[in-house]
C-alpha cells in the first residue's frame, strides 16, 4: 500500500536550510578496511580464511564499493590470505575492488605486485606514509627524502599498472607545506587518489572541511583527475562527524571498519556510513544484510556489540519509556509502517530488517503495556493492564516476557 504521507511534509532537514546547507555530492564509494585496520585492534582474533572470505561476500551484498584484503608485506599468513581472498573477488566475480595496504617501501609494493602477478587482478595498492611534524620528529625523517621515497613506492608500483592511493598518515596534524611537497611528489608519480587522515582521531569538522578543502584546491590546481579518501578515528568520538564533514568538503572515498573495530578507539563505523549516506539519498544500497554482517565480523573477531550501538545494537530499536512508545504505538495502531518506523526514529528500522519494539519497564505507561499485551495475544483487560504495570514499576528493569506471562497468568487466577 502506498504512503499516504509526503515525507517532506512531516519531517524538516535543517541540514539543507540557513547558512550552511549541505552539499551533496551525487556518488559516494566507501572502502570497507575490516580486514586490515579491524585486526588492528589489540582486542580482536584474526578470524580463519573461511571466515574472512564470509566477510567479504557480505561486503559485495552491501554493494560497498572497495576493500582492503590486508597487509600482504607483514608476513607469509597474511600474504596467502590476501592471496586467497583476491582469487575469491575475481573467481567469483564479486562487484568488489580489492586494495592492499602498504608502506612506501619497495618490499610492501613487490608484495602487493605479487598478489596482483597470483591472483590475475590489478590491485589497488594503498600506500602510506606519516606526515605530521610529530611522526617526523620521532622518526627523525627528512621531507625531501620522505617525498622522493614517495615517488619511487608510487612508480613501482604503476610500472606495474597498478592504481595508487597515496595516503599521508596524520594528515589532520600534518602542515600544509609538507602536505604540498609530499602530494605534489606522489600525484607526479602517478598516483590516483589521496587519502587524507586523521590517524589519531584528533580533528573537528571544521578542521576536516578546512583540510579536505585545501587538499581539493591544491590537487585541482596539479591537473588531471585526482580523487581523495578520508580515513578518519574516533577518539574524541567524532568519527563520524568528521567523516561525513569529509564528504561534504569534497572526499569522495569514504574508509570504515565493521562496528568502528580498529586501534584503540576504533575508526568510523562502515554501517553508520552505509545507513547515513542512504539517509542522504546517496547511497542507494539494500541494507539487510547490514546485522548479518556486523554480526559475522564481532563473532569472528570476538568483540561484542553494545546494547546502545546505533544501527545494530539490540536496543536501537526498542524502547521502554511511555512517551515514545505512546507515539509508535498509535502510529502503529493506524496501520501505517511507515509512520511508525520513523515518529521516534532517525533510522527506519526496516531497512535493517527489524522493526520498532515497544518494552515495558519502571518508566512505562499504559500504551506500552496495551501495545506489549496485544502484540503477544494476551489479555488487555484494564485489571491486567494495572497489574502489568504496578509490576514494572516496582521492577529495576525491562520485564521479560516470561515474567508478564506469570503476572498476566495471576489476575486470571485470580478472577
Amino acid at each position: 500500500m502506498p504512503d499516504p504521507f509526503d515525507p517532506a511534509s512531516l519531517i524538516f532537514d535543517w541540514s539543507g536550510f540557513g547558512p550552511h546547507a549541505q552539499v551533496r555530492p551525487a556518488r559516494v564509494l566507501v572502502n570497507d578496511e575490516t580486514l586490515r585496520d579491524g585486526l588492528q585492534s589489540p582486542s580482536v582474533t584474526d578470524p580463519p580464511i573461511e571466515t574472512k572470505v564470509r566477510i567479504v561476500r557480505l561486503m559485495s551484498a552491501l554493494r560497498i564499493e572497495c576493500a582492503s584484503l590486508g597487509l600482504p608485506g607483514a608476513g607469509p599468513r597474511q600474504m596467502a590470505d590476501v592471496v586467497h581472498l583476491a582469487g575469491t573477488v575475481a573467481d567469483e566475480r564479486l562487484p568488489l575492488q580489492p586494495n592492499c595496504g602498504g608502506r612506501t617501501v619497495p618490499d610492501d609494493v613487490r608484495a602487493i605486485i605479487e598478489v596482483a602477478h597470483r591472483t590475475g587482478r590489478a590491485i589497488e595498492a594503498c600506500l602510506f606514509i606519516g606526515s605530521s611534524p610529530i611522526r617526523q620528529y620521532a622518526e627523525s625523517w627528512d621531507l625531501h627524502e620522505m617525498a622522493a621515497r614517495s615517488a619511487a613506492a608510487v612508480r613501482l608500483a604503476v610500472r606495474e599498472g597498478l592504481p595508487v592511493t597515496y595516503i599521508t598518515e596524520d594528515t589532520a596534524r600534518s602542515r600544509p607545506a609538507d602536505l604540498q611537497e609530499l602530494i605534489g611528489a606522489a600525484v607526479g608519480a602517478g598516483a590516483s587518489r589521496v587519502c587524507l587522515c586523521d590517524t589519531v582521531g584528533g580533528a573537528v569538522p571544521a578542521g576536516v572541511m578546512n583540510l579536505v578543502g585545501w587538499v581539493r584546491s591544491v590537487l585541482d590546481r596539479m591537473g588531471g583527475n585526482v580523487e581523495i579518501d578520508w580515513h578518519g578515528h574516533r577518539d574524541r568520538g567524532l568519527g563520524l562527524a568528521n567523516t561525513l564533514a569529509a564528504m561534504e568538503a569534497g572526499a569522495t572515498r569514504l574508509h570504515g571498519t565493521a562496528l568502528g573495530i580498529g586501534e584503540r578507539a576504533g575508526n568510523t563505523a562502515t554501517e553508520q556510513i552505509l545507513v547515513n549516506l542512504e539517509l542522504l539519498g546517496i547511497g542507494h544500497r539494500d541494507l539487510s544484510p547490514l546485522p548479518e554482517y556486523v554480526e559475522t565480523v564481532t563473532q569472528a573477531f570476538g568483540v561484542d556489540i553494545p546494547p546502545g550501538q546505533p544501527i545494530v545494537g539490540r536496543d536501537a530499536f526498542r524502547t521502554a519509556a511511555g512517551v515514545h512508545a505512546a507515539a509508535i504505538a498509535k502510529a502503529q495502531q493506524r496501520g501505517d509502517g511507515w509512520l511508525a518506523d520513523h515518529v521516534y526514529s532517525g533510522v527506519p528500522a526496516s531497512w535493517l530488517g527489524r522493526r520498532q519494539e515497544i518494552e515495558i519497564g519502571p518508566l512505562s505507561g499504559t500504551s506500552n503495556v496495551v501495545h506489549f499485551l496485544r502484540a503477544h495475544g494476551l489479555d488487555d483487560h484494564p485489571q491486567t493492564v494495572a497489574a502489568v504495570l504496578d509490576a514494572a514499576k516496582h521492577s529495576q528493569r525491562v520485564l521479560t516476557e516470561q515474567v508478564v506471562r506469570m503476572v498476566v497468568q495471576a489476575v486470571e487466577a485470580d478472577s
